[in-house]
């Protein structure tokens, strides 16, 4: 089996090979094409669903996963969101939401004056490419759960639901 993968982060990467060990699992430079910061569940799991769908179509037989991380609005709260999205071999989407926590009023107070999350994170934490190490869950969460981990619950449910299609096909032609 050969996994694409929307992006060449390390987290995302990382998320799909500890889930998929029996697979072959290369990052490639996709597009999401959704704006850079996302700002819904809406939008972030629709450039999830792009970036597998061009990963899908860029190499014959090849399944394509694509992984984005968001912020939307309930209330007068940020969230930080992340989707994930899996295209099979025929064309079949799936689709799956992971985590989801309320963001500090400072970190809101920016994400309004348009600046992306990443770019805050690393200002916040004077660090740079927090975004392809712990992201701000694992910032916020004191570390007991980082980017890969929370996309790695993602990818378990894109694969079990794939897998659950792929046995009920199996049943439906036997």
């Amino acid at each position: 089996m050969i996994i694409k993968v929307g992006s060449l982060n390390p987290a995302k990467l990382n998320a799909v090979k500890d889930i998929f060990l029996e697979a072959e699992v290369e990052g490639i430079e996709v597009e999401s094409k959704v704006s850079s910061q996302p700002f819904s569940d809406e939008e972030t799991m629709e450039g999830a669903i792009n970036r597998a769908r061009e990963c899908a179509q860029s190499q014959k037989g090849v399944i394509g996963i694509g992984l984005e991380g968001g912020v939307m609005e309930i209330g007068e709260s940020y969230f930080l969101c992340n989707w994930g999205a899996l295209v099979d071999e025929s064309g079949n989407v799936f689709t799956a939401g992971g985590a989801r926590f309320p963001l500090p009023r400072e970190v809101a107070e920016e994400l309004q004056m348009g600046k992306e999350l990443g770019d805050i994170m690393d200002a916040f934490t004077q660090q740079k490419g927090i975004r392809k190490k712990e992201g701000a869950i694992g910032v916020f969460t004191n570390q007991l759960v980082d980017r890969k981990m929370m996309f790695s619950h993602v990818v378990s449910v894109l694969k079990g639901l794939y897998e659950f299609s792929k046995q009920k096909e199996e049943a439906t032609n036997n």
